[in-house]
This record gives structure tokens, C-alpha cells and sequence, in this order.
């Protein structure tokens, strides 16, 4: 499975961004879709995950209230919506596609490029 992260960029604190994650060659409908970010010098972060029908989505404090993660099986894409960023939230985002739950990298076999997040204060 090929990830393709997109929608990053420069915004200010307090700001909104959203995220899409697509894949050629394979229906993401059959996973179960995660979130990290890493930041300069740091490990990699979970930031959510999303079931394979959206139904359900999970994610750690420091997002919890602020991210959003969504899905659109038919358009084969998941979302990342994030509000109220804010400084500590630069970092590269990566999406992620496996087959089970799990806040950790090693839950997920496939992985995006990654898409740069600058959150200016």
C-alpha cells in the first residue's frame, strides 16, 4: 500500500489545518488508519487512529478535543483536522495503514511520506 500524506503547511496558533491521506494501489477500507507526527529531535508521536469504518477513532491527551480524524472509504482517503494548533504541534505528520489498534509505530506496516505542519506562535 502507497500512503500519500498532503494538506501541511505554515498557520498560525489557534489556526486550523486539515490533512488528507490517500493510497494508490489497494482499498483503504481494509485497515485501520493512524496518525503520528515527529518533531526535530523527538519520536515519533501518536496522534489517533480511525476504524476501518470511521465508526470509531481514539487519540491521546494532547490532542484529545483539538484533532479530528475522519474517513472516506469511497474516495479511498483519511482525514486529519486539526484546530486550535498550536506551537507544539509542529512537526512532520505522517499517515498509517495496519491491522489492528495500537498507538505505536509498530502496529502499522505502511506509511506516508509525511506532510510538514509549522504552527507559528
Amino acid at each position: 500500500v502507497q500512503l500519500q500524506a498532503s494538506g501541511g503547511g505554515l498557520v498560525q496558533a489557534g489556526g486550523s489545518l486539515k490533512l488528507s491521506c490517500t493510497a494508490a494501489g489497494r482499498s483503504l477500507s481494509t485497515y485501520v488508519m493512524g496518525w503520528f507526527r515527529q518533531a526535530p529531535g523527538k519520536e515519533r508521536e501518536f496522534v489517533g487512529w480511525i476504524s476501518y469504518s470511521g465508526a470509531n477513532t481514539y487519540y491521546p491527551d494532547p490532542v484529545k478535543g483539538r484533532f479530528i480524524i475522519t474517513r472516506d472509504n469511497a474516495k479511498n482517503t483519511v482525514y486529519l483536522k486539526m484546530n486550535s494548533l498550536k506551537s507544539e504541534d509542529t512537526a512532520v505528520y505522517y499517515c498509517a495503514a495496519g491491522m489492528s489498534y495500537g498507538s505505536i509505530p509498530e502496529t502499522y506496516a505502511y506509511w506516508g511520506q509525511g506532510t510538514q505542519v509549522t504552527v507559528s506562535s
